[in-house]
């Protein structure tokens, strides 16, 4: 399958791949700081943003078609990362096909598998309840959806994917039927003997619980070289509660200094 994309700057490529209901909107802002030294790519995975939909939604569907971007795109040594979902597509990838790759870098997510969350199925519902043809403004969908997502930051997470379709008709990006569909297999975990003998970064939210301190021993068994590096004051949406920390995690990865002034 074809994904959608953005691309920032020059050299050694790297791949940034959102986490559930995101998009590679979520990560231009980075994406930018990275790319004054690195082609920065950032794809949309399957049935988010502007790539296909497909009632196939796993993460080995999503690990070809990985394979199938870099192949494209004719990308040597990329430096692969992932968020959450992402970084589960991240490791599959990696696992599949080491020699693709020059390092792994994962934002707080194991290879384990986990239990369902009901956040995951509430902001399919709020989404859902959402009749669209009756709203014609952002506002009116933000009014709807505070009835049943209290956060304001998971509620504007999710308005990124509104987008008009045609002039006054709004629509969600996301192929919500789909995800709800397949919303257990994201939750998968990585069942492999395979491990990975490249660099490899872990860096996790101090007040997330996705890595706990029995995935340490599982990610090192894995990923024979990880490093784990916690950014204190930041949730599991580590992007947006500390861009500055991770840019600067991120940069030490990659051999380079974080810029914040893109």
């Amino acid at each position: 399958m074809k994904l959608f994309y953005r691309q920032f700057g020059e050299g050694q490529p790297v791949i940034i791949l959102h986490g559930l209901f995101g998009l590679s909107d979520n990560w231009v802002s980075i994406g930018k700081r990275i790319a004054t030294k690195f082609a920065v790519y950032l794809p949309d995975l399957r049935n988010h943003g502007q790539s296909s939909h497909s009632s196939t939604f796993n993460y080995p569907a999503m690990t070809d078609d990985l394979l199938e971007f870099i192949e494209e795109h004719n990308l040597t040594n990329p430096i692969l990362t992932g968020h959450s979902m992402g970084g589960k597509v991240a490791m599959n990838f990696a696992l599949d096909h080491p020699t693709m790759l020059a390092q792994l870098i994962v934002i707080d997510i194991s290879p384990r598998r986990y239990p369902a969350r009901s956040m995951h199925s509430d902001i399919i519902n709020a989404m859902l309840s959402v009749n669209l043809s009756d709203v014609t403004s952002r506002n009116q969908v933000e009014a709807l959806l505070q009835k049943s997502l209290s956060d304001n930051r998971i509620r504007q997470f999710i308005l990124k994917n509104l987008y008009y379709r045609a002039p006054h008709k709004l629509d969600w990006r996301p192929n919500l039927a789909a995800i709800n569909d397949n919303l257990v297999e994201i939750f998968d975990g990585i069942t492999t003997g395979r491990t990975f003998n490249k660099p490899a970064t872990f860096i996790r939210g101090g007040l997330s619980d996705y890595i706990t301190t029995d995935d340490e021993i599982l990610i090192r068994k894995m990923f024979l070289l990880a490093q784990i590096k916690t950014i204190p004051s930041a949730t599991h949406w580590v992007h947006a509660d500390a861009p500055m920390e991770l840019c600067r995690l991120l940069s030490a990865s990659l051999g380079k200094e974080c810029t914040m002034d893109q």
